[in-house]
């Protein structure tokens, strides 16, 4: 009889008929009728629970954070979990060259410990601890755009030896044929081989989807189960890949325990398994959406052994691999990125963009160098690209803080001729790769904010945050699209359940608006309720507290009406407290904050005259705080009377004196000397090679005054001022005429990429110190930074002319 079940054979896929070429000598094991060993033993014990009741082995519980589509759905649709990873990453793995490119570096704000802590950073953090599934609030996202994430492996043939085609399942079965396949299961029992097991498996996962619910939940295709068990170590490597991919068809649940068994298994035979096999083994089970963190280690030891012979096709796909098991060796990563260099220039538009997909979701931090030749090889086959590839290239470059500029210039063209047809997936990428990357460009922000109005009933709740967030850090204008973020405002109002599960949600997307100065005060009061403020504090490994002081604050000075929850003193000054240290310990020693600090010491007349601190700690930067008279004198600075409350007379005095400001400067013959050009000029405070030379020839005359590199021409008002000090008087005086600046050593950082668009918190922090009665004078990085390697005569003529600049 089982010569009769047995004599008719499925065709074999092609990339398990390319699998038997690749062995040497078929494996022929006898079966024998024996007592069970003890390793059958044990398996057979995992099974007994699931023998006997397998109506509770199959209930299904929605879990949204866990929920595998079906495989028989196309592969588009199985791709959406494939795309779904941007809450995975986290850059706890710098880019080696992120230290030589750190002036285009996105600083963090919800991770203290990162040295750049002054911005909220959505581009990477730590994946989200497990939270109670929130299906019982939860509103069904309609399906968005599909996108196929495996669609590289269309490209070449020699793919189909090394993973399985979602969308070519073998013919179909009615259930007429597999009731007698599942009754020779009883009648066979102990006298099933190897090679029947198998069989049987793979015959009945060619059943019609609708149907496979009703064999996995037979009794009989439970004691198939265990039969293979008992037989896995007699199993040849083919038969078993022939199993695991039946297993896909048969959509078993990831979590099943027979599943772990052939885990096992599959990890005793690693070092007996070809190249093409482990891909092959690595494929199947991505696509049953199992994680297999040890078999996935072996791969990668194994994989040592085969660099020489791995070509264009190997690598892309053991890069897939990579990146859908979101982590890899260190060690692994050079001869990695070397394998990839060595086939760079065979890359296809698809191939690329499932490499730089693999990079991201890794965290794999190759070259700068790596990342630009894969980023040129894009470029030149852009528009050739799907969109998908194209989101994923940004996704590199996202996560490499690598400023591109062809790509992006590109991108200024490609997605507003893309972005109608684009998914609102991909648009929050594209929009949150701009944002990290400073990069500011009205033609692709105009083609984001007009597309996605229409697809709000698509978002998911961390869609709609994060395109707040990216477009408002931006500093893109409500009324550029006036539907653009109320729509998504309100989406977040109907969906506002879900951030009992996700409370970073909610001040992403509110910071994001007051960026923009938009203020829905109905969303605000729950994210400053007592109850929500808790949650936010205990649910989330997530580092909520400066996000919000930002809010709270923000609110405090914006909305003076406001009369709704607040958070307590004691919270807000514990999180003053945590930032002012860090403050202390990074951005008060940045040399070019204490060389301004110096110098205006020096002008006004002492330490006393000049106050380094955050005037504004909710901003999360520093500045070096004045006070002057309505005189032009300048006043001491006491930090303990400090208020951040408005003042509405500061801002409006008048300074009929600042003309006679006093420079509490020793103005000797040489310093003259240098400011008129009559002799040599001092050496310079900072060495460098490219440092004023000490002969007076290093400059010309100019009427007998010198003009300096940033344009300061020394006028005899300024020359009189810094040569006639006046009295002083350093009491302390009448606070409604004193007028207080706040002095700002800008950085790049601050600033969309080649633009004067203050960055969104940065544009905040000025309004804000507007209301707080402040007036700002900013010494700029393209004209501080350059003055760094002058003399100090030349930083104090600066200084003076800029303080005097900003009270005309």
């Amino acid at each position: 009889m089982a010569a009769c079940v047995l004599c008719r054979r499925l065709p074999r896929p092609r990339y398990l008929l390319g699998l038997r070429k690749d062995r040497t000598q078929a494996q022929h094991v006898s079966v024998e009728q024996k007592d069970e060993t003890d390793d059958h033993k044990g398996n057979k014990e995992a099974l007994q629970k699931q023998e006997a009741s397998p109506q509770e082995v199959y209930r299904l519980f929605y879990n949204p954070s866990s929920y595998h589509s079906s495989v028989w759905i196309a592969a588009s649709s199985r791709s959406q979990r494939d795309n779904d990873e941007d809450e995975q990453c986290l850059s706890t793995l710098a880019p080696s060259f992120w230290q030589q490119r750190n002036r285009y570096s996105v600083s963090c704000s919800r991770h203290l410990s990162s040295s750049k802590n002054t911005l909220l950073d959505l581009a990477f953090r730590d994946p989200e601890p497990e939270r109670p599934s929130v299906s019982s609030f939860r509103k069904p996202t309609p399906p968005d755009v599909k996108v196929n994430a495996r669609a590289f492996l269309k490209c070449r043939p020699e793919y189909a030896s090394m993973t399985i085609d979602l969308t070519k399942r073998p013919r179909l079965i009615e259930m007429e044929e597999a009731l007698p396949l599942l009754q020779k299961v009883i009648v066979l029992k102990g006298s099933m081989k190897p090679s029947d097991v198998c069989q049987f498996i793979m015959e009945l996962s060619r059943l019609h989807r609708d149907k496979i619910p009703m064999v996995r939940s037979d009794q009989r295709f439970i004691m198939l189960l265990r039969y293979s068990v008992e037989h896995l170590s007699l199993f040849t490597e083919l038969q078993l890949l022939e199993v695991l991919q039946a297993f896909v068809w048969l959509d078993m649940p990831s979590d099943h325990t027979i599943l772990g068994l052939y885990e096992a298994e599959l990890i005793r035979r690693a070092n007996q398994m070809s190249l093409h096999q482990l891909l092959l083994a690595a494929d199947l089970w991505r696509c049953i959406g199992r994680q297999v963190p040890q078999f996935l280690q072996h791969l990668y030891d194994s994989v040592r052994m085969y660099w020489e012979e791995m070509g264009v096709t190997e690598v892309v796909h053991l890069l897939y691999i990579i990146g859908e098991g979101r982590q890899c060796s260190k060690d692994l990563m050079h001869p990695v990125e070397q394998q990839l260099m060595r086939h760079i220039h065979k890359l296809l538009p698809e191939e690329v963009g499932a490499v730089c997909l693999g990079l991201f979701k890794s965290k794999l931090s190759v070259s700068e160098g790596a990342v630009t030749r894969i980023v040129d090889k894009g470029h030149s086959l852009i528009e050739d690209m799907s969109d998908f590839a194209i989101v994923n290239v940004l996704k590199l470059l996202r996560f490499s803080y690598l400023y591109h500029r062809g790509w992006l210039q590109a991108m200024s063209q490609e997605v507003p001729r893309r972005a109608q047809k684009m998914g609102v997936k991909g648009l929050m990428h594209v929009a949150l790769a701009c944002s990290v990357l400073h990069y500011r460009d009205d033609n692709i922000l105009m083609a984001i904010a007009e597309r996605v109005p229409s697809l709000v009933a698509h978002c998911r709740i961390k869609d709609s945050c994060k395109l707040l967030w990216a477009l408002g850090t931006l500093g893109f204008p409500p009324v550029q699209s006036p539907s653009f973020y109320p729509s998504l405002t309100n989406a977040l109002r109907e969906r506002k359940a879900e951030f009992q599960r996700y409370p970073e949600h909610l001040l992403t997307a509110l910071l994001g608006l007051a960026f923009v100065s938009l203020f829905p005060e109905d969303l605000i009061t729950i994210a400053l309720s007592p109850d929500f403020v808790k949650l936010a504090l205990t649910s989330t490994k997530l580092e909520l507290k400066k996000d919000l002081l930002t809010l709270d604050e923000t609110v405090g000075l914006e909305l003076p009406h406001w009369s709704g929850p607040r958070l307590s003193c004691e919270l807000r000054e514990e999180v003053a407290e945590i930032l002012w240290k860090f403050a202390q310990s990074d951005l008060c020693q940045k040399p070019e904050v204490l060389e301004a600090e110096s110098v205006l010491q020096i002008l006004l007349g002492g330490e006393k005259f000049v106050c380094k601190r955050m005037i504004l700690p909710h901003t999360r930067s520093i500045d070096l705080e004045v006070h002057l008279d309505s005189s032009g004198q300048p006043i001491p600075v006491n930090p303990a009377l400090h208020t951040t409350t408005p003042e509405n007379n500061s801002s409006t005095s008048t300074h009929q004196g600042w003309g006679r400001m006093n420079l509490e400067a020793t103005i000797t013959d040489e310093l003259l000397a240098q400011l008129t050009n009559n002799k040599n000029t001092t050496k310079p405070l900072t060495p460098s090679p490219t440092s004023e030379r000490t002969s007076p020839h290093g400059v010309q005359p100019d009427d007998g005054r010198r003009r300096f590199d940033t344009g300061l021409h020394l006028t005899n008002e300024i020359i009189e001022h810094l040569t006639n000090p006046c009295s002083r008087d350093s009491a302390p005086q009448d606070s409604t005429n004193t007028l207080k600046l706040a002095i700002q050593v800008s950085s790049r950082n601050q600033y969309c990429f080649h633009s004067q668009q203050l960055m969104g918190l940065h544009a905040m922090k000025r309004r804000h110190l507007k209301l707080a009665g402040y007036r700002v004078v900013e010494l700029s990085f393209h004209e501080w930074f350059p003055m760094l390697r002058k003399s100090r005569a030349e930083k104090l003529a600066h200084l003076h002319c800029k303080v005097y600049n900003s009270l005309q």
